[in-house]
């Protein structure tokens, strides 16, 4: 499974859309599958009800089933289990008085006391230090620190092993975004790219923006940052004396750009203008204008075949590629709130598995291609910034300027590069 908010290796193909055909055309009201609840279901997806959306009964019905055989709160996953349990048994909807640290009613509450709900990840640690919100992480390939940047004008470095910050940059401006790739780190600022090689410590100041950046992406040797006015700047690769040439920039877009991914030979551009414009990644021409979405595009990443986008007209859509080439809308995915931002990868079990940041403090785990619901994060603010890693890693940042780390259970132990600190929560 390959799936990315940075890039992908998997271009399109003409597959049919067989997957969300039968999520349109499926029952309205499935019954609940038996050999899920015996924990054998292998059908992925299955016609019947799993987890998240199932009745409050069957969830208890459920918990009993994986219940240890030396009883409640044993065994060495029973922390977790009993999480899932007590979740299960008082609703989903988390606490808001827990939430501001004042709940009086204790285990009598109705509503969660907890910063998750699944069975399947686990909150690892939260890494305070940021005064506004995290508008961008970054763990580069093989690096043992962890880089995060905020709309307080710093970036932070926290050591892996530790979890301790053990370096505060002040840049004197807003942090709109973060990329990396290879020993380069790339923060997006107003009227600037910073980009950093972490390996030798070379800086560059990328000229040439005018306003706040708030997405950039690299792709086929080029960096690309989408800028207030519409357009796309590129800089391709150079000599070492001056690695970034600018080219000609891209045009199309009517009002700012916020949201870029690359997948094979294409750059695919998401707007406020509520469109999202394909880009050949050879000649830089736009080649398709997609139109479907009705308020910003807040986040685009390519899983499969698939192009995914998500907006703030709480819808994300699945686009595929029809005979011809081009790309229509699969299926269309509904939630109660504005959606801001997207992010993919795969379980313990290898399963593929959509991240979605909802404007209500959420952020909901759903399983590809169903869309079954896994599971959901809470947060005081709302989480704008999210990153996966490798080893079952993933990150979410909100505005408050809270840095969480998580990661998926039983994750096969020869792909895990968990930090020693961050082994438990």
């Amino acid at each position: 499974m390959d799936i990315k908010t940075a890039r992908s290796t998997v271009g399109w193909t003409q597959k049919s859309a067989a997957h969300y055909n039968r999520l349109q055309t499926a029952p309205t009201s499935p019954g609940v599958c038996t050999f899920w609840l015996e924990g054998r279901c292998k059908r992925n997806p299955c016609r019947f009800l799993h987890e998240a959306s199932l009745p409050r009964n069957v969830y208890h019905r459920a918990a009993k089933l994986s219940m240890p055989e030396d009883g409640p709160g044993k065994g060495p996953e029973s922390s977790v289990v009993n999480s899932a349990n007590s979740s299960s048994r008082k609703g989903e909807k988390v606490c808001r008085y827990w939430i501001s640290g004042n709940c009086v009613k204790g285990d009598a509450c109705p509503f969660l006391h907890s910063w998750f709900q699944g069975v399947d990840f686990a909150m690892l640690a939260k890494l305070e230090g940021h005064k506004k919100g995290v508008s961008g992480i970054a763990l580069p390939s093989g690096s043992t620190v962890l880089y995060s940047g905020s709309k307080d004008g710093t970036v932070r470095i926290w050591d892996c092993h530790t979890g301790q910050c053990v370096q505060v940059i002040n840049l004197r401006g807003e942090v709109g975004c973060f990329t990396c790739e290879g020993p380069w780190l790339f923060v997006g600022m107003p009227n600037t790219v910073k980009a950093w090689n972490i390996h030798n410590g070379a800086s560059y100041d990328i000229s040439g923006l005018v306003g706040q950046v708030h997405t950039m992406e690299v792709g086929n040797n080029m960096l690309f940052a989408g800028a207030k006015d519409g357009t796309i700047l590129v800089w391709k690769g150079g000599s070492e004396a001056d690695p970034f040439q600018m080219a000609a920039p891209l045009r199309g877009h009517t009002q700012g750009v916020v949201s870029l991914t690359v997948g094979r030979d294409r750059l695919y551009s998401g707007s406020i203008d509520q469109t999202i414009r394909v880009w050949d990644l050879h000649t830089l021409e736009c080649v398709q204008e997609l139109v479907g979405h009705t308020d910003v595009v807040m986040s685009l990443l390519c899983w499969d075949q698939y192009l995914i986008s998500c907006s703030l007209d709480q819808t994300v859509k699945v686009w595929g590629a029809t005979e011809g080439g081009s790309l229509e809308v699969v299926y269309a995915h509904h939630e109660d709130h504005g959606i801001l931002a997207l992010s993919g990868m795969s379980d313990g079990g290898g399963k593929p598995v959509l991240l979605c940041a909802c404007i209500d403090n959420t952020v909901c785990l759903y399983e590809l291609p169903s869309f079954t619901e896994r599971g959901k994060l809470f947060s005081r603010r709302e989480i704008r910034t999210l990153q996966t890693a490798p080893g079952g890693l993933f990150f979410t940042g909100d505005a408050a300027g809270m840095l969480t780390v998580w990661n998926w259970l039983d994750f096969p132990k020869n792909q895990q590069q968990l930090p020693h600190s961050m082994e438990s929560c």
